[in-house]
């Protein structure tokens, strides 16, 4: 029997799912709520041979017998599965150590997250963590398989995963951050249950780290990379495994060198607008003037985590007020702020598909004179409203398409839809003034250098410090800031890369539109064009705006 495209979506979902049961849980879908991910090279294989199948079943469709969203579905489900099957083949786990985005230090903030509606996903839970605990073992042995291969990870990652396991593991089992969990349903008995997941921990959990960590001591860090050979083409196939990353992020077939030039380009650009404004600031239109004020001056930094939340808060309720003019759909889900002290500088969580938790713009107060007040707002318009909040949000909500048109996140398409909203914040004008206006420069010259800086690491060879010397001398970010953002780039090869490209590809697309169609333009059209088919490939979303706004 053919398959139909229903039918190949929903499998499809069905598979992720399968593959992602965190993911799955967070979205409120508790089918997979006893599973955590699986990181052996056997369960990469299999979910390779999985999409695999996939792309041959959507290639086998008859294209002439589908509408337009179900030819949507299947440019979509094409995109995802390949460029997914090239990641995998990367096998990125055998160098897998990262103090940044690791689960080390990500697990207790994303198990904080997970409900716990009913008994059975509270009992699920405890075999949740035993499967954490395997996540670590399978780790542990990619470890090794990394090093036999001469596929290792940078010093730096290792030493830094290392000092972040011994810190946890020197936490008394009772006390573990992991059991900082949602609140539970009635009638499941809490000391009983808390004691079920203590165990866990104690007998899984911890012994898995603890194996992570010895083959991270062991095998991983006296064959760990240098900082002066910190990208991907020092490695074992590490120019292929860098060119994967660049289909998977950015969905172009942009080459390393172009989005290299693309990066300098911006920054060029960039300069002219920071002296346009450098006087009416700073006192000044000197570049390295301008940057050095932005970088020290203490009353342009905020002192408290609390003003941190509050400023945001007053943002976002500013830009909601304002968003009947340009949008035509807002989402029902609300999104909240919410201070972290681990993680990213800030980011976003999609609401739960079953209600149970709105949106989340998570913002880090660890350290509150490093956000200079100029940023704030354009990152709380990126990360909060209109930015991914509203797109992922409705996507969430969107009806009459396939599930996994709702929920996958393509990079290029979310984060260039973020960058391009601060943008956008100024021609609504929703900047408090010419400082918050600064901020807009500040973050574009954070993602211009990222396309320099990325490429510069992964193709071109560049070392860890040469990446800190150009953002360094290219953007008003102190060293102690551009330092670990390298290591981000570093640890996540290509991803950086989205953020611009995504946001120049949306820019290109509005402008060809405003163009073929003159006075017929409306803003808010071209805007539910980008937002109410889900997360598309650029090349997909291109399609999708020139067939709507022709």
């Amino acid at each position: 029997m053919a398959d139909s495209i229903d039918l190949l979506a929903e499998d499809f979902y069905a598979a992720h799912m399968r593959a992602n049961p965190t993911e799955a849980h967070l979205l409120g879908d508790y089918l997979h709520a006893a599973r955590f991910e699986g990181a052996s090279r056997a369960e990469e294989d299999r979910q390779a041979a999985e999409l695999r199948d996939f792309v041959d079943r959507a290639e086998a469709l008859d294209v002439d017998l589908l509408d337009d969203q179900q030819r949507i579905t299947r440019s979509v489900l094409l995109s995802e599965a390949t460029t997914r099957v090239g990641m995998i083949e990367g096998r990125f786990r055998e160098f897998a150590a990262d103090p940044i985005f690791g689960d080390q230090v990500s697990l207790p903030l994303v198990v904080g997250m997970l409900a716990i509606p009913t008994a059975e996903v509270a009992e699920a839970m405890v075999e949740k963590y035993r499967a954490i605990g395997r996540w670590y073992v399978d780790l542990a042995e990619r470890q090794h398989e990394g090093v036999a291969r001469g596929r290792v990870s940078p010093g730096f990652a290792v030493t830094g995963t290392i000092a972040q396991l011994d810190a946890a593991l020197a936490v008394p089992v009772a006390e573990d951050p992991l059991l900082d969990l949602t609140g539970l349903p009635a009638d499941v008995d809490s000391d009983a249950w808390r004691a079920a997941m203590v165990e866990a921990i104690a007998t899984a959990i911890r012994p898995g780290m603890a194996a992570y960590r010895e083959a991270l001591v062991q095998v991983a860090l006296p064959a760990a990379r240098p900082d002066d050979r910190a990208g991907l083409c020092w490695l074992a196939d590490g120019e292929e495994d860098y060119d994967r990353t660049l289909r998977y992020y950015t969905t172009t077939t942009k080459t390393a060198q172009e989005i290299h030039d693309i990066g300098l380009d911006q920054i060029a650009g960039l300069a002219e607008e920071y002296r346009e404004l450098g006087l009416e600031v700073v006192g000044t239109d000197d570049l390295q003037e301008i940057f050095e004020a932005m970088r020290t001056d203490p009353a342009l930094h905020f002192e408290t985590g609390d003003q941190l939340v509050e400023a945001s808060e007053i943002a976002m309720q500013r830009a909601w007020d304002a968003m009947g003019d340009w949008f035509e759909v807002l989402p029902q889900a609300k999104c909240a702020v919410q201070a972290t002290r681990t993680g990213a500088k800030a980011f976003y969580f999609a609401p739960a598909t079953d209600g149970s938790r709105g949106g989340t713009f998570f913002i880090n107060v660890e350290d509150p004179s490093a956000w200079g007040t100029f940023e704030l707002e354009s990152m709380a318009f990126h990360e909060g409203i209109p930015g991914h909040h509203l797109q992922l949000a409705i996507a969430s909500e969107l009806t009459g398409v396939p599930e996994f048109r709702k929920h996958l996140n393509n990079s290029a398409y979310a984060e260039g839809w973020g960058l391009y909203t601060e943008r956008l914040a100024d021609e609504m004008g929703l900047y408090s003034g010419a400082l918050d206006r600064m901020g807009i420069f500040s973050a574009d010259s954070l993602r211009a250098c990222r396309l320099v800086v990325d490429t510069g690491l992964h193709a071109l060879g560049w070392s860890r410090q040469q990446a800190v010397d150009f953002m360094v001398e290219n953007s008003p970010m102190t060293e102690a800031i551009c330092r670990p953002e390298v290591d981000r780039y570093i640890l996540t090869p290509g991803q950086a890369t989205s953020y611009m490209i995504g946001r120049l590809e949306i820019l290109r697309m509005r402008a060809e539109a405003s163009q073929r169609q003159g006075a017929r333009f409306d803003v808010k059209k071209f805007h539910s064009a980008v937002l109410d088919n889900g997360s598309l490939p650029l090349g997909v979303l291109d399609e999708v705006v020139h067939a709507r706004l022709a």
